[in-house]
């Protein structure tokens, strides 16, 4: 299986991030990660139906939507235009790298070519501390394409908890 492995470094990459404003800047990681963890998301493309459903989930998932524990940033070979599209027509709270040649999924291990022609990222998540310390990851196993699973965000949530030591306060199902 490819990705960097949990306790592995991930290098210092610096993309084109485009904000939930519509800002755009050239960031690295360990800019992202200095004050809080960040959760990198990659996803295929921008519009596809199983992208659309993970980062509707995502805003929809409260805890990473206005949580202040960890930082979930996207990662796909869409173009800066495309991802304020993106971002503006799901009303998306996260920023998203524009990772058109893929040098941030080389990275991580994660580039699969799609029935062995077109390039794109693995569906995966990472987990980064400060250090860049991979604490948690998740990588698409579908039997086909794995750019075509989806995170369980249940399990993400339950596992960056974990490698982070969190406290969850009791909701009581509220």
């Amino acid at each position: 299986m490819s990705g960097l492995s949990v306790g592995e470094t991930a290098p210092d990459v610096t993309q084109t991030l485009v904000a939930p404003d519509g800002d755009v800047s050239e960031r690295s990681l360990s800019e992202l990660a200095a004050d809080k963890p960040v959760l990198l998301c990659f996803y295929t493309a921008d519009f596809s139906p199983d992208c659309i459903d993970e980062w509707c989930a995502l805003r929809d998932f409260d805890w990473f939507a206005s949580g202040d524990a960890v930082r979930v940033v996207g990662a796909s070979k869409s173009g800066v235009e495309m991802h304020r599209r993106f971002i503006d027509r799901y009303s998306l709270l996260f920023p998203l790298y524009a990772d058109t040649d893929l040098e941030l999924a080389a990275a991580f291990d994660v580039v699969y070519r799609t029935f062995g022609v077109s390039k794109r990222s693995r569906r995966s998540c990472f987990l980064l501390d400060e250090n860049l310390t991979v604490r948690y990851r998740w990588l698409g196993d579908h039997w086909l394409d794995p750019t075509r699973d989806v995170p369980p965000l249940t399990a993400v949530h339950e596992g960056v908890t974990e490698a982070l030591d969190l406290d969850e306060p009791e909701t009581f199902g509220f």
